[in-house]
């Protein structure tokens, strides 16, 4: 894409706004008694991403199924097991498997007495599935990793490469382009007390799901609290930041509608306000409706 070409599509994303979606909103869909929440999707008016949690009572089951898109799965709480193709995994918390295009699977919450927590991230803003009535062998592949001719790719968070952001930030990527996603990367964050990230904006739509301690997200002067699996959705070229103003640790999952990371810095004033953002009037006026009605659902 030439400069050119991402002047006009950066114009158009400046009509679209930022959105907040409460970790505690009603499941979209239902799979087998397993609650399916969606956070960011074309309802948002996201391009090419959507994110959401699954949550998986004890002993349930999300049926075999494959996806037309790249698919990303990362374990919030407990343990899971994933079949992809008969291929059995143990999958732990902050452990992410990508499955690409077409890979049948299904997910296991295996504990006779904890639930099971999973955010899903799909390379397309139109979330769907369709469901594979096939049988597969399986094969008992437990805490290993996939073979180089499997199709799957798995980060382990005990083994993956932690680096800083800024003074008090930790974060990996759990899925990218180089383990095999196709329009979409992402990974983890965490955040000690006082931490921050400089103002930024990306060349691709973004979600970003908090899922420990609170969390202040500040985007092109607007700001919201986020806590408990919220997420914030950022269109692109959206001057944004996270600050954590809290006593505790806060951690996120950050998906972007791109193969590989990718940030440019921006003067803080265009985050806390300071600076006004150029041609936001639009977005403003539609982000303040929604927000509105995310402090009445939360």
């Amino acid at each position: 894409m030439d400069d050119q070409d991402h002047a006009i599509r950066a114009l158009s994303r400046a009509l679209v706004a930022e959105h907040m979606a409460s970790g505690r909103c009603d499941p979209s869909t239902a799979q087998s008694a397993v609650e399916v929440r969606e956070f960011v999707s074309a309802r948002c008016r996201a391009r090419g991403v959507s994110t959401g949690t699954a949550t998986l009572p004890a002993g349930a089951e999300l049926p075999c199924h494959l996806h037309a898109f790249s698919e990303a799965i990362t374990v919030l709480e407990a343990e899971v097991d994933v079949y992809v193709e008969g291929r059995r995994y143990r999958l732990s918390r902050l452990d992410c498997i990508h499955l690409p295009a077409g890979a049948a699977h299904r997910v296991v919450n295996t504990s006779a007495h904890a639930r099971a927590v999973v955010h899903w991230a799909f390379a397309s803003a139109e979330p769907a599935l369709e469901l594979v009535d096939q049988k597969f062998p399986v094969l008992d592949r437990n805490g290993a990793n996939p073979r180089p001719e499997d199709p799957e790719y798995i980060v382990r968070f005990s083994a993956a490469e932690i680096y800083p952001l800024a003074d008090g930030t930790r974060f990996c990527d759990l899925f990218a382009g180089r383990f095999g996603s196709v329009g979409i990367c992402g990974g983890y964050g965490e955040f000690e007390p006082g931490a921050a990230l400089p103002c930024h904006v990306h060349r691709y739509d973004e979600s970003i799901t908090i899922v420990s301690g609170e969390a202040v997200c500040q985007v092109a002067g607007r700001q919201y609290t986020l806590a408990g699996c919220d997420t914030a959705f950022v269109p692109e070229g959206r001057p944004h930041r996270f600050l954590n103003r809290s006593g505790n640790l806060m951690s996120m999952i950050w998906v972007y509608a791109g193969s590989e990371p990718e940030r440019t810095l921006m003067p803080a004033g265009y985050c806390d306000g300071s600076l006004p953002w150029p041609g936001d009037r639009s977005a403003e006026l539609k982000s303040a409706g929604r927000q509105a009605e995310f402090r009445k659902n939360t």
